[in-house]
């Protein structure tokens, strides 16, 4: 019988990859904010974060290999969670003076299960009936390998 925990792991691996990101966003962040006003700051840091965040959900949470539409389609998967963490900035900044080293912090947890549905939609899109399968096997905690083209 399987630990009821192993259903959740893809969840549990996107969380481990969004903290990962999370670090690297807001050292850049906390870099970039000494020499340009905070919101541009917390953008850049936010587009590192994307880029470093596609790859680390492609190779360790969903085991897919990465693609230039999955590249491309990516960054849409983040546009909820900028707009939604841009607007927790901006609100607890500027409403209810929040630090500016923490807001990012607390505004880019709360839109975390957003990214995740989002991101898993465009990364594990099943096309098929074995895509269908693969996505299941994911989500009871197999361990799928990347399927890297036609074997010869």
């Amino acid at each position: 019988m399987r630990a009821p925990w192993v259903r959740y792991w893809p969840f549990i691996k996107f969380l481990m990859v969004g903290v990962v990101n999370t670090l690297i966003s807001y050292l850049v962040y906390l870099g970039l904010r000494l020499v340009m006003p905070y919101m541009a700051a917390f953008v850049l840091g936010w587009v590192v974060g994307v880029l470093v965040s596609f790859l680390l959900n492609c190779y360790f949470t969903y085991h897919v290999r990465p693609t230039w539409r999955g590249f491309l389609l990516f960054p849409l998967s983040s546009i909820p969670n900028i707009v939604l963490s841009s607007a927790g900035v901006l609100l607890m900044v500027e409403v209810f003076g929040w630090d500016q080293r923490i807001a990012p912090l607390v505004a880019t947890v709360l839109a975390v299960p957003v990214s995740y549905a989002i991101a898993r939609t465009i990364l594990v899109r099943p096309m098929s009936a074995a895509g269908t399968a693969t996505v299941a096997a994911m989500e009871a905690g197999e361990h799928i390998e990347p399927h890297h083209g036609p074997r010869h």
